[in-house]
């Protein structure tokens, strides 16, 4: 077995959120959950199958993600991966929906951060055996760490 890193390639302020599931038409439900949430999210998706034709399944509503997701699927290589690249919407949005496709087994990582996808490849193929999300800890948030984020967390909207 050998172990690879693949770094995600993503600007700044693109979210990504990295998955496993099973079965071509998780592209099409994917999809679906995606521009049911809100009108103005763009997104871009990739799906790698597994079997068949094992190809690189893709969609969403804006090229640039799209094509962005399925040079990131091609570079990470693992069957039943899939990658989504979100624009106008964060993952706390879409995490809950994305969990409720059926074939969606589950999610590696949602984050803005930059991302190292950790591949173990073997003779029958390559799968992700875990993800680098951004630095390590630098420290403990004291009394005024604190209070920051639960004011950033109101100011966002995502706390009253």
């Amino acid at each position: 077995m050998e172990l690879t890193s693949v770094h995600i390639d993503k600007p700044d302020d693109l979210n990504v959120i990295i998955g496993q599931a099973h079965f071509i038409k998780t592209v099409e439900d994917l999809h679906e959950t995606l521009v049911g949430i809100s009108p103005h999210l763009r997104f871009g998706l990739a799906f790698a199958e597994a079997s068949g034709p094992r190809l690189i399944r893709t969609s969403g509503n804006d090229e640039d993600l799209t094509e962005l997701a399925t040079k990131n699927a091609v570079a990470i290589g693992a069957g039943h991966s899939f990658i989504v690249f979100l624009r106008e919407g964060y993952p706390v949005n879409v995490l809950n929906a994305i969990r409720q496709v059926p074939e969606v087994c589950g999610i590696f990582c949602a984050t803005a951060n930059p991302v190292e996808v950790l591949i173990a490849e073997t003779e029958l193929g390559r799968g992700i055996i875990g993800i680098v999300d951004g630095g390590a800890p630098l420290g403990v948030e004291g009394s005024s760490d604190k209070e920051a984020r639960k004011q950033l967390l109101r100011q966002i909207g995502y706390k009253l």
